[in-house]
């Protein structure tokens, strides 16, 4: 099992606006082709106006089959048009974690 950890953090101000936006147009179509998320949070401490999701996957092909499925779905590249134009996002992170053996996931 892998998971991939994401990190967007949004323009000050821009978080709420964003969010409802990815919720009615992307999030259904993100679940429909890599399945429910472990989590998907805001920030509340720390840095702030942060997203911080995970997904996970059997493997790293598995991740990629299923990405691969949602970048060609034209529902998912129409919720990215429109992020792309509201242009709430400052920095991206991604990273893929492994479970060690004694993790509970």
């Amino acid at each position: 099992m892998i998971f991939d950890l994401r990190i967007y953090t949004l323009h000050p101000g821009q978080l709420p606006a964003w969010l409802r936006m990815y919720e009615e147009f992307g999030h259904a179509t993100q679940v429909k082709h890599c399945g429910e998320p472990v989590f998907y949070a805001t920030t509340e401490v720390g840095t702030m106006n942060q997203v911080v999701h995970v997904w996970k996957y059997k493997s790293q092909a598995d991740r990629e089959r299923r990405r691969a499925a949602l970048m060609k779905d034209a529902k998912f590249q129409a919720y990215l048009k429109r992020s792309a134009e509201m242009g709430a996002h400052l920095t991206q992170e991604c990273r893929i974690l492994k479970s060690t053996s004694f993790s509970p996931l």
